[in-house]
């Protein structure tokens, strides 16, 4: 008898086994995938994990439908980093399978019904009602159904009973297909048969064709082109050169001169030259690699710590070179998406076909062929660009992982499962493949600089801009006094105003910041005070005007903009706060003469929508760039002198312990995009507390008294760097039961952790999609052992789901929530 073991891409605990024939035990390796059935009728990729002869004591085994892979496409390293994160984050290995495997991997399972009977159905004709002849007779001329076709034929979505009527009399049978969704990119291409390639035969085809010029002239353009180069052919070029249809080219292939054939190519190829040299460091850059080679001796992680525009990516470039030329992969890893339009041509133009990219915008079919690039170790695949996903790649042979802007929060994943931190986690596969890590930041997170302060990782600080140019002057604006004295026009103080005509006028561009899409949060009647809410969630509607509509940001409700009062039917409507949309609505008004974009998640979506606004502005198409915090992460304009914040207290006033970190780190990052060259650069922030402490921080450039300050209340209050934390979600639709039952997880955890467990709270939007939330933190302290309370944890909550009334109450364990 033999076994094979198999994960499965659901959020089951165990792995699973399955009966397999001796060939198979010959010929399946850990990380092939295989089509097995699970459940009643259902069928699932599943990866398998190990082969064996142990039959399992508690379920019978099942047999393995179809072996799906001639290779693994899975190696064991990554394996291993897998159940590294199913157990440190507190999650299944399905989860992590499901997070890791791009979509097209996981073969879709489709219920079908077969035809048995293929003669006359007559003797049954008493048996059968009338959706069962319906069924019988929609499968003419054909010997399978989809359950989809079933339903369209009767018209109705329960079909399942008259289905099982047909099956109890032998008469149909399920099945379920599987079939792959990945299906490689074909390109048409074009030669002369065997026999025209013969100088006569040509002469002789060409006369032939006098009376077709489009044709000929189709053949003189290939004859044009062969000449000129002796690569292949593409059918699409040829028509466009010759300005002829495809039935065109198709009359040559019939009549035999021309035949055509297919060849596989890679979505992502890039065409252009490699630049052999990469640009010369300035001094400060030279120091600051020597001394990042010389960490690696002794550390494996190096906090390079540069203030913006200190030129880190050109140390970055030159420290991939020398992997690179060592036959090492590299790991780039990026915060967010739109952060890779911008580097991707950069990095091309230095290491050209070496570079893939991967990430979600990206379509299921250029994931696959960068995954298949990584496994078959291609040439084209040595350095990977990518979000934090890129993680998961089958890597062989890694040699460094460069986490650029580290203190991200993108690169924490929340939902779904796995809800890993992608700086922390290429720390450890970076350790598993014994590789080197650079983590860059202008600002780093807490965490990071203080591991780098007590010596856990090293540290390299780049203190000086590329060429000498001076950090970017800030000055902070009292909006309160502007609007006492009446200085304000909509949401600009007068010295914006001032500052952005200035700009303008020197044909410079400015960046204006605003940490909130859509036109304005809130609607409300001046009459009554009603503002429309949410009916879903306990949020305000927020209000979008080029849609004309009210919209939910957390379950995506919306409905038309009213025209009165919904409570009293007034029609004086007032919009209070102001989000980017509000804000380039004014600014058209204000400089009408100017072009005035927007980046926020409403203009972006799609693969090329970053792309699309980040080559305007670069080009200067756009003179104002409105956006959210999108616009924060190391993107590179030249031409940018002024920034604006214009309310800098909106991100001061959130409930969480890292509000005022991460306050400092997103002005300093959005102040680091003006000035990037010569002339020093300007930053107007706009506060109703101009006073406060992070932003007299920011305004003088002094990280350190920032991490010094937040350090010191970390250590009072019981936060991480000293505490490690974990986060409980519990959810429910029923207000009363996740009362309760929150109130019985948080004392059953007080019971073994005493008061390290803070909560049960409700979060300041305590109902999303009409289920209410309550939370539970619990704090760990250094010296405790992180798996024995983990442990504790999963018994607690093992505890709480044999409790028959609290089965249906959903949880959700977050380790390092933030």
């Amino acid at each position: 008898m033999y076994f094979v073991d198999v994960i499965l891409p659901i959020p089951v605990e165990n792995a699973f086994t399955y009966r397999i024939s001796e060939a198979e035990y010959a010929f399946i390796k850990p990380g092939m995938r295989l089509a097995v059935p699970f459940g009643k009728s259902k069928i699932y990729t599943a990866l398998a994990i190990a082969v064996h002869q142990v039959e399992p004591r508690i379920y019978e085994a099942k047999e393995i439908e179809q072996i799906l892979d001639e290779i693994p496409i899975v190696n064991l390293a990554q394996l291993n980093f897998w159940k590294w994160m199913a157990n440190y984050y507190m999650c299944t290995l399905g989860d992590v399978m499901r997070a890791a495997l791009p979509g097209a991997f996981l073969l879709e399972s489709e219920t079908i019904i077969k035809r048995i009977l293929k003669n006359d159905f007559e003797p049954y004709l008493d048996e059968i009602d009338e959706d069962g002849l319906t069924i019988l007779n929609a499968f003419e001329g054909s010997s399978i159904l989809r359950i989809s076709e079933v339903m369209n034929a009767l018209n109705k979505k329960k079909v399942l009973p008259s289905i099982n009527k047909l099956i109890d009399l032998d008469l149909v049978a399920i099945d379920q297909e599987i079939y792959e969704s990945y299906k490689p990119k074909l390109v048409k291409y074009v030669q002369l048969t065997s026999i025209y390639e013969q100088e006569e035969k040509m002469h002789e085809a060409l006369d032939d064709l006098g009376r077709a010029p489009k044709q000929r002239e189709l053949l003189l353009n290939y004859f044009t082109q062969k000449a000129r180069s002796q690569k292949p052919i593409k059918a699409k070029e040829l028509q466009k050169q010759s300005d002829a249809t495809s039935s065109q080219l198709k009359a040559l292939v019939d009549k035999g001169i021309f035949e055509i054939y297919k060849i596989q190519q890679d979505r992502i190829s890039y065409s252009g030259k490699e630049q052999d040299q990469v640009k010369a460091l300035n001094e400060e850059q030279a120091r600051a690699l020597t001394e990042v080679k010389a960490s690696f001796n002794s550390h494996d992680v190096c906090l390079l710590h540069g203030v913006t525009a200190s030129g880190k990516t050109e140390v970055y470039v030159n420290l991939i070179k020398d992997y690179l030329a060592e036959g090492k992969q590299v790991l780039y890893l990026l915060p967010e998406i739109a952060l890779t339009t911008q580097l991707v041509a950069r990095l091309k133009a230095y290491f050209g076909n070496q570079l893939s990219v991967y990430h979600s915008k990206y379509s299921i079919h250029e994931r696959v062929e960068v995954w298949n690039n990584v496994l078959n170790k291609a040439p084209k695949a040595q350095l990977i660009l990518g979000a934090r996903s890129a993680l998961f790649l089958p890597f062989e042979n890694l040699g460094l992982v460069v986490v650029d802007e580290e203190h991200e929060s993108s690169f924490k994943q929340y939902d779904p499962a796995p809800r890993y931190q992608a700086r922390d986690a290429s720390i450890v596969l970076a350790y598993q493949h014994g590789a080197k890590v650079l983590l860059g930041s202008a600002t780093p997170a807490l965490e990071t600089f203080y591991n780098a302060s007590i010596g856990k990782y090293a540290l390299v600080t780049m203190k000086k801009r590329f060429g000498n140019i001076l950090l970017p002057e800030n000055t902070i604006i009292d909006i309160q006094e502007k609007h006492r004295k009446k200085r304000m026009t909509g949401h600009f103080s007068d010295d914006l105003l001032r500052a952005i005509t200035d700009t303008l006028e020197l044909g410079e561009q400015v960046i204006l910041f605003q940490n909130r899409r859509g036109y304005s949060p809130i609607v409300e009647c001046n009459t009554c005070g009603h503002a429309p809410q949410c009916p879903n969630c306990d949020v305000s509607l927020t209000y979008h005007r080029h849609r004309g509509q009210l919209r939910c940001h957390y379950c995506g409700y919306h409905i038309a903009m009213p025209q009165k009062c919904m409570a009293c039917g007034s029609e004086e409507l007032d919009t209070k706060g102001f989000g980017t949309e509000q804000v380039e609505a004014e600014l058209k008004e204000l400089y009408p003469d100017h072009n005035i974009g927007r980046m926020d998640s409403d203009t972006t979506r799609g693969k090329h929508g970053f792309e699309k606004i980040i080559t305007a502005f670069e080009q200067g198409e756009l003179d104002i760039l409105v956006g959210t915090q999108m616009l924060t992460k190391g993107l590179d304009f030249r031409n940018v002198t002024l920034v604006g914040i214009l309310n800098a207290d909106s991100m001061l006033n959130i409930p969480d312990f890292r509000t005022h970190e991460r306050s400092f780190q997103l002005i300093q990052q959005v102040s680091g995009r003006a000035g990037r060259t010569e002339k020093r650069g300007n930053v107007l922030i706009q506060s109703f507390n101009p006073h406060h402490q992070i932003l007299q921080q920011v305004s003088m450039n002094d990280y350190e008294a920032m991490y010094k300050e937040q350090l010191e209340e970390r250590h009072i209050y019981k936060y991480p760097p000293f505490c490690r934390l974990i986060k409980i979600t519990l959810k429910h639709r029923d207000f009363q039961k996740i009362e309760e039952a929150s109130m019985w997880m948080g004392q059953a955890l007080k019971n073994v952790f005493k008061d390290q467990v803070l909560g049960p709270e409700p979060p300041p939007v305590s109902r999303i999609r009409n289920e209410y939330y309550r939370n539970i933190l619990i704090k760990i302290p250094r010296k405790q052992s992180l798996e024995k309370t983990k442990k504790a944890i999963l018994k607690v909550r093992t505890t709480f789901l044999s409790i028959s009334q609290y089965r249906s109450v959903k949880i959700v364990l977050n380790v390092d929530n933030y």
